[in-house]
């Protein structure tokens, strides 16, 4: 009979196990440094290049202000603040120095200046069918006020040569509003932040705030402010379905126009010098919009809900999707690197 043997003892003999590979090999993980924290895969990271466009802006807004506040105490001024001048002088400097800002950003990134928002195919069909949209929005939310009994007509403002000579100020001006708004709101920084947390939290973000910078507007009102922020989602729809601003721009523009001169309403509390018809609104401010303007109705939602149902049907079946992928989370990585195509129609 063969002797047992021994068992060994721990510790002895015991040679390490070694466990080869692929399976079990891991990599360590990347060394990071200060660095990381501002830069990514595609460069600057998101938040801090929307910092950077801010700081640029503003800096470059004061700075200008400035300047025209020593012109208005020398006496130089432009009027008062609802004649198409003064919103000329003031619209056309806040535009001047966000293309100024936009550029100087657009060559820290190596992309031309048009890339956010207004590049691609059928530009021009876009906005002319923008400037039909939104007239046709704005004069179907005061005919309903008015068969409603919640606003009235009171007639002509203007007569002569002045009709033409104010509308095509204030279509100035408006066009002016409407690629400064758009530009600043769903603009560099709407793709910046698409970039970083995905399309819709951006939407969200720049729509609260859009609505919320009207608040200093005279006569503005809760509804009204939540109606501009609607309009503001609604703006950042068209941008989802055909990846370029010149929809929204036009929408924007004759909207505007519309309830400004054409209709001589409020526009979120402001009335302007110069309006073809006259009008006043009846019943509770509620329903009537009050000093705030047709925006100001609960009226304003129902019609914004059609819209959207009608750039659904519209756009929805598109087979091409410019920001496909990045809905709800950022293209991170250089794989996921954002490439946004402007689509037909």
């Amino acid at each position: 009979m063969s002797e047992p043997t021994e068992s060994p003892r721990p510790g002895e003999d015991d040679a390490p196990i070694q466990m080869t590979g692929p399976s079990f090999q891991t990599e360590p993980p990347p060394e990071r440094d200060v660095r990381w924290v501002f830069l990514g895969p595609q460069g600057l990271r998101a938040g801090w290049s929307a910092l950077l466009f801010i700081g640029i802006f503003f800096g470059l807004f004061f700075s200008m202000m400035a300047v025209v506040a020593e012109l208005v105490r020398r006496g130089h001024t432009a009027g008062p603040a609802s004649s198409p001048r003064a919103a000329a002088l003031n619209e056309g400097i806040s535009f001047l120095i966000l293309v100024l800002t936009t550029w100087v950003i657009s060559r820290v990134e190596r992309k031309p200046l048009l890339a956010y928002g207004y590049q691609g195919r059928a530009r021009g069909l876009r906005f002319v069918s923008g400037l039909v949209w939104g007239f046709v929005a704005i004069s179907a939310l005061v005919f309903g006020l008015d068969k409603l009994g919640y606003l009235a007509i009171d007639g002509r403002a203007l007569g002569g040569e002045a009709v033409l000579h104010y509308a095509l100020r204030w279509a100035a001006v408006f066009l002016l509003v409407a690629f400064f708004e758009e530009s600043i709101m769903r603009g560099y920084l709407q793709f910046t932040l698409t970039r970083g947390m995905g399309f819709w939290w951006g939407a969200i973000l720049l729509s609260f705030v859009f609505g919320f910078g009207h608040g200093h507007n005279p006569g503005e009102s809760p509804v009204g402010l939540f109606a501009a922020g609607a309009i503001g989602l609604v703006f950042c729809l068209s941008l989802w379905y055909t990846g370029s601003l010149w929809w929204a721009v036009g929408f924007h523009a004759a909207w505007d126009w519309g309830e400004s001169y054409f209709y001589g309403t409020a526009d979120s509390g402001i009335v302007s010098q110069g309006h073809l018809l006259r009008e006043h609104a009846v019943g509770a401010p509620l329903w009537s919009g009050g000093s705030t303007g047709p925006e100001g109705s609960v009226l304003v939602f129902p019609l914004l809900a059609v819209i959207v149902v009608l750039m659904v049907v519209w756009w929805g079946k598109r087979g091409e999707k410019p920001f496909a992928g990045m809905g709800w989370r950022g293209s991170s990585g250089p794989k996921r690197e954002m490439q946004v195509r402007s689509t037909r129609g």
